[in-house]
């Protein structure tokens, strides 16, 4: 695509500065869990850990020899260290900064020849302390020298690829070719390269994006190392003469003056063999265009990890199959599967272009080219394991112009997939398909906390809606004023692209005349359309069960029967449901059957939970008379109904446990409950073994914690209470609760020197962040008591966080020992004001290092 179309599908001009937390409130929606993003994760993290050894310079010593050290927490830049000898005595360990101290991986002492003698405290308890250095050296479990020495200690994984640096990029076509490139900027990992020879060209091809955990990315001298050939890609082969690229090609090979930590790369996943084979069929999302799924063939097999892929066309290669079609694959690709995959999963398939006919069947297409199948037993076996959730949103690379990062919406999840809404465009693109690990998806605010620019609507928009619907003809007139009208679109092409089959839903027939329970408002059913269907059995049976939550008195209250164990949302067998009640959006997930032959006793069992005559939803037309002869009974608490009877009031499930999420309405400021579980714990603990809590939510600050956990109010009361006691309970306005006194003064840490702009994260205009003032303490905060912390943080901009600290009983010891994992966990505090937060410790730390730490 050239340039010109990648601006046009580019992101709009940005007006105003966005605000995820006033939008995600203003709207009613959640963020994706930032502990999802797991590359985001594995990018924060430095890679030293408590339990690592090293060497560190004896400075009480007059010769200042070396000595062996455990890491016994680690923060950030600053590691807290205990010499070896001391055991479990604390009463020793020391602070040291890795940018500034001297430190060194075991061995590097004798290696160098520098003097080994502990300091006098280890002497003292040990007579024969060279027998404690043997033994610590032969013990093993040093930290990695790239992490204590070079320019990039103490920093993110990420900080290892600096601006200027030369790497190695690996053919996306050509698993045996290779070609060089430079860092022309670093967005918290995500690499903006230059290919070697296209300096001063202005074109789109001549820089790539990529993360820099991407599996193609090596060391210089990667390819010679491996036997690879140092080629240019061929969309830029043109630009330059054979002779022109020995050039280039000469100054790639030549040895580079920076020392590029090749330790980095040792960590990277080894390759499975597959077992394709040429010519096999199977369902494929072109990289280049990932917006529909389309069979696609194995057009070479390269070795035993690398084969190609190429989208199939029966135009003919002047019209369909065009360049970027093939893509290299190996047996973990994430973007090919296998027949009848988007069938089973309730997905459109999109025909290869140039096919006649209507349904796309893959049993008449095989045969028709003369191929077989890929075999299930070739791809890896799927697995359902993640976080993401229709209508979540998060932050996404535009796949047709890579510079763009926009705000997304999730409006689909098949498995380990997921259908991005990308907003903020110049021109409308559709559905973005991806993988829930893919190193393009962000979580939200971490643009933000970059410095890059998000691109958002002008104006914060609703929340995009993708549902789908089978409604006859004859009785749309009566769904115009319905959101249900708008899904006719999408439906026609979900249906035209199911065909018949085994996963071919017969009509649904809402029987208006049968008994409708106790939960369900027999007016309202009256209204629904006779029939729903035919089509896929996920997208009818899911509109069915959509229309009957609409129609009931509470629709929360539906929802809740419907809804499935967790355990079956974590293997896959769930489609989430929404439902609105008293203001309020709730979300569960409900089992769906997926194929024909499990309708019929699905829409039994659907009856039974609802406690309603079994012929109200069924896969045949009841006409005057019912065979229940359901007409006889009404709503009363003395009739029988069918299904389940009642002996207690119903709360949660059976087990204890919900899936059901709530979320208030726009505008809504009331507090929220505590969750049942809250860390208790004093923050005393090393990274390792810091709990995960649920998050905090209590007082005037609750507007700045993480509100994504699924625990409703509902559900902390509903053991003892009945769904309608709880939800007028839930609708009064919550009593106010007093403020509490402020401490009076008192002789504790005091801020004398401090700067309105020191916490602020980057905003996406204002480009990277600027030196700050150092700050500066009147006190150590070893000695801070709770209180002390909770004034120290009133000073500051993070004072809506105070009470958090004085909740938690934060001292000074435990401030020191915050990290951007532990205030994330047992904060619940979303990405921006959790980088907010860790910025001021780290000032605090170095201060502290600076000043009382000697």
């Amino acid at each position: 695509m050239n340039s010109e179309a990648q601006e046009s599908a580019g992101g709009s001009d940005l007006e105003s500065d966005f605000n995820w937390d006033e939008y995600l409130e203003e709207n009613g929606v959640l963020a994706v869990p930032h502990h999802a993003f797991k590359h985001v994760d594995r990018s924060l993290q430095t890679g030293l850990a408590p339990g690592m050894m090293l060497e560190v310079s004896v400075r009480s010593e007059p010769d200042q020899p070396y000595w062996v050290a455990t890491i016994i927490t680690a923060c950030g830049q600053l590691l807290l260290l205990r010499y070896e000898g001391y055991h479990d005595d604390r009463r020793a360990d020391f602070w040291s900064d890795i940018m500034t101290s001297d430190l060194h991986p075991l061995g590097w002492g004798r290696q160098q020849g520098r003097p080994m003698r502990p300091p006098n405290g280890v002497r003292e308890k040990h007579g024969d302390w060279e027998a404690v250095l043997e033994e610590a050296l032969a013990q093993g479990g040093s930290a990695p020298a790239h992490l204590l020495q070079g320019t990039q200690a103490g920093g993110d994984p990420a900080d290892l690829f600096p601006i200027g640096w030369c790497v190695e990029l690996q053919d996306s076509m050509d698993p045996g070719v290779a070609w060089g490139a430079r860092v022309e900027d670093n967005i918290g990992g995500r690499l903006c390269l230059r290919y070697a020879g296209t300096e001063g060209l202005t074109q789109s091809l001549a820089r790539r994006w990529v993360f820099y955990l991407d599996p193609l990315l090596h060391p210089p001298g990667w390819a010679e190392e491996n036997s690879c050939s140092l080629t240019p890609p061929a969309v830029l082969c043109g630009l330059r003469s054979e002779a022109e690229w020995e050039e280039v090609r000469k100054t790639i090979r030549q040895p580079k003056e920076e020392a590029f930590n090749r330790d980095f790369f040792k960590d990277r996943p080894v390759l499975s063999p597959h077992c394709f084979s040429e010519g096999m069929k199977l369902e494929a999302v072109n990289p280049a265009a990932p917006f529909n799924i389309s069979p696609a063939t194995v057009t070479k097999v390269l070795n035993e990890q690398y084969f190609l892929v190429q989208m199939d066309s029966l135009q003919g290669d002047s019209e369909g199959a065009g360049p970027g079609s093939s893509f290299l694959c190996h047996h973990g690709s994430t973007e090919i599967f296998p027949v009848q995959w988007s069938l089973k999963n309730g997905v459109p398939l999109s025909p290869p272009p140039g096919y006649q006919g209507q349904d796309f069947d893959w049993a008449y297409y095989l045969k028709q080219c003369g191929a077989e199948g890929a075999p299930e037993s070739c791809f890896p076996v799927e697995q359902s394991d993640h976080d993401f959730v229709e209508f979540m949103r998060l932050e996404a690379v535009n796949p047709i112009s890579p510079k763009y990062i926009h705000m997304a919406t999730v409006t689909r999840v098949r498995g380990q997939h997921i259908w991005l809404g990308l907003e903020g465009l110049k021109q409308t693109l559709p559905d973005v398909i991806t993988h829930v690990d893919s190193l393009d998806i962000f979580p939200v605010s971490w643009c933000e906390s970059n410095g890059y620019p998000l691109q958002h609507p002008s104006k914060a928009t609703a929340p995009r809606k993708s549902c789908v619907a089978v409604v006859q003809p004859e009785k749309q007139s009566q769904l115009k004023a319905t959101p249900h009208a708008a899904r006719q679109q999408d439906l026609s092409q979900s249906e035209s692209a199911q065909g018949n089959g085994k996963y071919s839903c017969p009509k649904i027939f809402f029987n208006h005349l049968c008994f409708s329970g106790p939960y369900l408002n027999k007016g309202r059913i009256a209204e629904l359309p006779q029939s729903i269907g035919p089509g896929n059995c996920v997208l009818v049976l899911k509109e069915v069960l959509t229309l009957l939550i609409s129609s009931a008195y509470k629709p929360s209250r539906v929802l809740r029967e419907l809804q499935q164990d967790p355990e079956l949302r974590r293997h896959g067998q769930g489609e989430t449901l929404k439902a609105k009640y008293k203001g309020k959006s709730y979300r569960a997930t409900v089992g769906i059957s997926r194929t024909a032959d499990q309708v019929a006793e699905f829409c039994r069992k659907t009856c039974v939970r609802l406690e309603c005559c079994p012929n109200l939803i069924t896969p045949h037309m009841v006409l005057e008379h019912c065979s229940e002869n359901c007409s006889l009974l009404t709503k009363t608490k003395n009739t029988h109904y069918y299904g389940k009877k009642k002996t207690k009031r119903i709360g949660r499930p059976p087990g204890g446990h919900t899936n059901l999420d709530i979320s208030t309405k726009e505008g809504s400021r009331r507090k929220k409950r505590k969750p049942l579980s809250v860390c208790k714990k004093r923050l005393f603990t090393s990274v390792d073994s810091t709990p995960a809590c649920s998050p905090l939510g209590s007082g005037e600050e609750e507007e700045d914690l993480d509100e994504d956990y699924s625990l409703s109010e509902e559900d902390s009361g509903s053991e003892q209470q009945g769904d309608s006691e709880v939800l007028e309970r839930k609708s009064q306005p919550a009593s106010p609760r007093p403020t509490p006194p402020e401490p009076r003064p008192r002789e504790g840490p005091q801020l004398t020197s401090y700067s309105d702009d020191d916490n602020q994260p980057p905003s996406p205009t204002s480009g990277r962040m600027e030196v700050q003032e150092k700050l500066h303490l009147d006190s150590s905060p070893l000695g801070w008591s709770i209180t002390d912390v909770t004034h120290f943080i009133r000073t500051t901009d993070c004072s809506p966080l105070a009470r958090i600290f004085r909740d938690q009983e934060i001292d000074g010891q435990a401030l020191l020992l915050l990290s951007l994992p532990t205030v994330q966990e047992c904060m619940g505090l979303k990405l921006g004001p959790a980088i907010k937060l860790c910025h001021l410790i780290e000032r605090i730390k170095l201060a502290f290092y600076q000043h009382f730490a000697s």
